[in-house]
């Protein structure tokens, strides 16, 4: 066999698993829009959606097993989610525990409760044996009906999400979350419960991660409580990606706000496609977490990068 069909079969392997990883893109994309809620429009440096995604999953999967429609499943993780925002929020604001602290001290909690909420360290839920709203067998089906509904349902979900929230930011409530992240102290002096805000808001982006958490845990067909470790990476990573490679475009246009959510999502299938570049040149797997991080650094400086060297350019042309 020739080098040419080594790499031309090589290149097929790639091709045959980018479906998979897009749907990986988009499931993830919910929690990177979870992320950009808390990092970008709130301003807080939020961990804990390293416990929460496996808390949905978690409390999702058990729920199935137990006989629960997935649909109801995946709401259910979505209010769990909800609870362990609002955990992080009452330590930071009730208890006075910095942002960072507080998200930490949640999230090392959240491995004990999803250790005793699975039993033991994982839990299959075959899509076999249960009508699963997500599954990689949608994914490699050869049923062709079956996988265009999947990939259709699932872009449709995230769509109306994004809608929802963007019309949520748009409301009296969304632009309190907005003023308290952009100037906390001119939010105050405007009247707004910025503590009540801040709680708010990282239950309703946990929310956002317990969901997807869900979603992640019917698609690869079991929850483990190791599930989320480095998630809260592959969702600045999103975020980042997102605004790198389509920040200019999104600004120029009216309802620029439901563009950018649009391009979180957008990062984190680009992301997941990178994943799968990276596995197929063979490079070691145990060393994605590095890869993952040196992708994130990348995009968090080029922006800088782009500004300090385009200075240097204007001065020299000047």
């Amino acid at each position: 066999m020739t080098s040419s069909m080594v790499l031309a079969i090589r290149f097929s392997a790639l091709l045959n698993a980018l479906p998979g990883n897009i749907a990986q893109g988009l499931i993830w994309g919910i929690m990177a829009i979870g992320v950009y809620m808390t990092f970008r429009i709130l301003d807080f440096a939020d961990l804990t959606v390293d416990g929460s995604l496996a808390t949905g999953g978690c409390v999702c999967v058990m729920l199935i097993r137990a006989g629960l429609s997935p649909v109801l499943a995946v709401l259910a993780a979505f209010l769990v989610g909800m609870l362990c925002g609002g955990i992080t929020g009452f330590l930071h604001t009730g208890l006075g525990i910095p942002g960072i602290l507080a998200s930490i001290l949640t999230q090392i909690g959240l491995y004990s409760i999803n250790l005793n909420i699975l039993g033991q360290s994982n839990q299959p839920v075959a899509a076999s044996k249960y009508k699963l709203l997500a599954s990689l067998a949608y994914v490699n089906t050869t049923n062709t009906a079956v996988k265009v509904i999947f990939f259709a349902g699932l872009a449709l979900a995230v769509f109306l999400l994004i809608l929802l929230t963007y019309w949520f930011f748009g409301t009296e409530i969304g632009h309190a979350i907005r003023a308290t992240g952009s100037n906390e102290q001119m939010a105050k002096a405007q009247g707004i419960n910025t503590n009540a805000i801040k709680v708010l808001t990282l239950m309703i982006s946990n929310a956002f991660v317990a969901m997807s958490g869900a979603l992640i845990a019917q698609f690869q067909g079991a929850a483990d409580v190791n599930m989320a470790r480095g998630s809260i990476v592959i969702g600045l990573a999103a975020v980042i990606i997102g605004e790198v490679i389509f920040g200019k475009f999104c600004a120029k246009r009216k309802a620029a706000f439901a563009f950018t959510l649009g391009a979180v999502v957008i990062g984190a299938i680009i992301y997941f496609i990178v994943y799968a570049i990276v596995i197929w040149l063979k490079l070691p797997s145990e060393d994605m977490k590095l890869f993952s991080a040196i992708i994130v650094a990348i995009f968090l400086a080029i922006p800088h990068l782009k500004e300090k060297y385009g200075r240097k350019g204007a001065k020299a042309n000047g």
